[in-house]
């Protein structure tokens, strides 16, 4: 899998996406700055890593969405390039309009950051392969503006097309009926919250994130 790993300024989890990817996949992902217009050639997965692109400024993800690779991202994902976005990355995915909603403040107004309970909603799609539909797992949250929100027809929509991908088993942020990570009405565009990058190795404190990467590299090879 020839991978690639988006850098903002303010990124700050590009680094534990770029090690996640070489542990599973044996290469190390390219790293592309955000003035880049191009992405490598043969660039077969993408991700957007956490952090706060251009410090949060006016509302997070929303300058990151208009830089020049974004371009690049978004036409790699019209042509069925599968691309994560992690926390800013999932914020950045909705700023740039591949995926729907948007991220606001987490109810409670406090900076969440520990391990959560996820439910796998969807074990059907390139991301969620490695998971059975049901299963519960654990994964980091780190976040500030993690409460998802959409009008209620785009939620209707989004459990009617099973693309909601994750649940949270708890309120953990306000997320409309719990989601912590959605898909593109293709499913090769995943947005999340949590960090599953973070939970790749047991001295990690688990391995639940590592099987999202091994079903993408299945998928893709």
């Amino acid at each position: 899998m020839t991978a690639a790993v988006v850098v903002f300024p303010g990124s700050n989890c590009d680094r534990d996406l770029a090690v996640a990817i070489r542990e599973v996949t044996g290469r190390a992902p390219a790293m592309v700055w955000h003035g880049d217009s191009d992405l490598p050639a043969g660039t077969d997965f993408i991700a957007l890593p956490g952090g706060f692109s251009y410090g949060d400024y006016l509302r997070c993800g929303a300058i990151a969405a208009r830089s020049p690779v974004m371009r690049a991202v978004v036409a790699a994902a019209e042509r069925g390039v599968p691309v994560l976005g992690v926390c800013n990355g999932f914020q950045v995915l909705t700023e740039s309009g591949l995926l729907p909603g948007a991220l606001m403040r987490n109810a409670g107004l406090d900076f969440v950051c520990r391990d959560v309970a996820l439910t796998v909603a969807n074990s059907q799609s390139l991301f969620t392969s490695g998971y059975r539909a049901g299963e519960t797992i654990s994964v980091p949250v780190a976040h500030h503006d993690g409460n998802y929100f959409a009008d209620a027809d785009t939620l209707d929509r989004l459990e009617g097309e099973g693309r909601v991908a994750f649940r949270y088993a708890e309120d953990v942020n306000g997320s409309a009926r719990g989601i912590a990570g959605i898909l593109n009405a293709a499913g090769n565009v995943l947005g999340m919250m949590p960090h599953p990058e973070r939970k790749i190795e047991a001295a990690h404190g688990g391995t639940d994130g590592r099987r999202l990467f091994e079903g993408l590299l299945a998928a893709v090879a």
